[in-house]
């Protein structure tokens, strides 16, 4: 069952604001892909989503903020950082980085950064150009059905991926806007 979700939206009729939304599509019982047309060019939005710099600016769901402990953007180069939520809960986090193909695809693997806990899923983030544009999409699947009820259930991932690229989409503008 195919399940969707607009970031951000509310419930507004289908209009502008909602096609530059970004989406969420439940593709099976352990895979979900994030969508978002970028109003940035391609190179751009590689360069926003490879250099810690940029990422702490708009990592993340709505009212979250980032610190990096670790960051080697090589394949198999590791991210150790703590997501800090706006209620104070922190989300220590590692991502290890298995292919890279500038500027096109990142495959990762994620999971918390604790000792002996597994990598509890893999991203294949693919950047597309559309124009002037650029279509990015996060598929994530999970090693199992019951890893993903955990992650949507109670770390809300449908709603968090969705402001998570919103947060993105957000963060290219003000740098197309500034250059």
């Amino acid at each position: 069952m195919v399940q969707r979700h607009a970031g951000d939206v509310g419930d507004e009729p289908v209009g502008h604001a909602v096609l530059d939304a970004s989406s969420a599509e439940r593709l099976s019982d352990r895979e979900v892909v994030f969508t978002r047309l970028v109003d940035a060019p391609r190179e751009r939005v590689w360069m926003i989503w490879t250099d810690v710099r940029h990422l702490h600016r708009w990592w993340g769901p709505a009212g979250f903020t980032t610190t990096t402990h670790e960051f080697t953007f090589a394949p198999d180069g590791v991210w150790r950082f703590v997501m800090h939520g706006p209620d104070g809960t922190d989300y220590p986090n590692r991502i290890v980085f298995r292919e890279l193909d500038p500027p096109a695809r990142i495959v990762y693997e994620n999971g918390w950064d604790l000792p002996g806990a597994p990598l509890d899923f893999t991203v294949v983030v693919s950047f597309v150009p559309d124009g002037m544009k650029t279509r990015l999409s996060l598929h994530m699947t999970f090693r199992d059905a019951e890893a993903l009820r955990v992650a949507v259930e109670r770390y809300g991932v449908m709603h968090g991926g969705t402001q998570t690229l919103d947060r993105l989409s957000s963060y290219a503008g003000e740098m197309m806007r500034a250059s």
